[in-house]
């Protein structure tokens, strides 16, 4: 087929994308991704120097894919504190800093009982009409892919009790386990299903979330996850299939064995794609599973983007493209934030390159 010329909105390009289609060029995107401060500077530094032109015009007609969300409206949080009860505080990395958890609030709690006396967040504590007007805005700039966030359902529940506790909690103590993680599933299932009836059909991705492997492998022994996980995000992608939105799930590290079961669980699009990590092969990826299943991210930021060339990052986006983009199912994108010291060529050269190689 003829490389098609640029006269698809982002919209269609990334519905096209996703129904394993060809597309005028390949969808970009930065989910669970962005640039960290340090790095965005030195970004609108080299573009206002090479181009005469800021961050934002410069990434603004290139990416495809832009979130909604409600208003807060709930009891007032203290400074640091999210809906969760979960603290965090800044903690520098060197030229700037991240926001990292310092109170679990369930941290002490040793049975059933003891959940009954911390505060669970209500769905109600958002107000949801202010979505549609959102989307319209949104749409007024340019014909957008829609994504709502975030449900990260084990994540939140360890970030109430601590990672190390957690995985204790697994093996010693799993009533407790499938209890917190009901009640914190049961909070995504009712705010997803508000915020997709409010957008009366306008969302198109629907962002899950739960990190489940490391560098080498899972975190967990695969039936555990199937046991603890799996069947609440069973629950979480079945609402949001029901108004016609997809499921893209992201999840760091060494995943390939739980593929087939993430598959299983509903999710219509893989993300962040963590090559870098043990096991991890685009092109087994897309040959084992790219007729059922599309992939978001890829784009080392471990090694390549930091370390490489804008030669390197040429020749790896042009391999995600041309592995992973074939026959379409692919959105390119870093396969997580862009950290401080990422030298700028590099990020001009993954967003170039995507926008301007095309294959098919």
């Amino acid at each position: 087929m003829p490389k098609l010329k640029e006269t698809l909105s982002s919209r269609e390009r990334v519905k096209l994308a996703l129904e394993h289609k060809e597309t005028d060029r390949i969808p970009i995107a930065m989910v669970c991704s962005g640039i960290n401060p340090p790095a965005m500077k030195t970004l609108g530094e080299y573009l206002r120097r090479e181009r005469c032109i800021t961050v934002n015009d410069y990434l603004s007609p290139i990416l495809d894919i832009k979130s909604v969300g409600p208003d807060y409206i709930g009891p007032s949080l203290e400074s640091g504190k999210d809906i969760w009860g979960v603290d965090r505080k800044p903690i520098s990395y060197g030229p700037a800093s991240y926001s990292e958890i310092y109170y679990y609030p369930l941290k002490d709690i040793k049975d059933l009982d003891g959940l009954d006396k911390h505060t669970w967040p209500r769905p109600e504590w958002f107000d949801y009409s202010v979505i549609p007007q959102r989307i319209a805005d949104i749409q007024s700039q340019r014909k957008f892919c829609i994504m709502i966030a975030n449900g990260n359902i084990l994540e939140t529940s360890w970030y109430m009790r601590g990672f190390e506790q957690m995985l204790m909690d697994f093996l010693l103590n799993p009533d407790l386990v499938h209890e917190i993680m009901r009640r914190v599933a049961d909070f995504y299932v009712e705010y997803f299903r508000r915020m997709l009836s409010a957008a009366k059909g306008k969302i198109d991705l629907a962002f899950t979330a739960d990190d489940i492997g490391d560098q080498r492998g899972l975190l967990i022994p695969l039936e555990m996850w199937e046991e603890f996980i799996k069947p609440h995000h069973e629950r979480l992608n079945k609402v949001i299939h029901e108004f016609g939105a997809k499921v893209i799930y992201h999840s760091d590290g060494s995943v390939m064995e739980a593929v087939p079961g993430l598959i299983d669980m509903g999710i219509d699009v893989l993300q962040a794609l963590q090559f870098s990590a043990d096991g991890m092969d685009p092109l087994e990826l897309k040959t084992r599973y790219g007729e059922s299943l599309c992939f978001q991210g890829g784009v080392s930021v471990q090694t390549t983007l930091p370390f490489g060339s804008p030669d390197d990052v040429k020749r790896e986006v042009k391999m995600l493209i041309k592995t992973l983009g074939k026959d379409g199912g692919y959105i390119l994108g870093p396969s997580h934030a862009i950290q401080a010291g990422t030298p700028p060529e590099n990020i001009v050269s993954m967003f170039d390159t995507a926008v301007s190689y095309y294959p098919y």
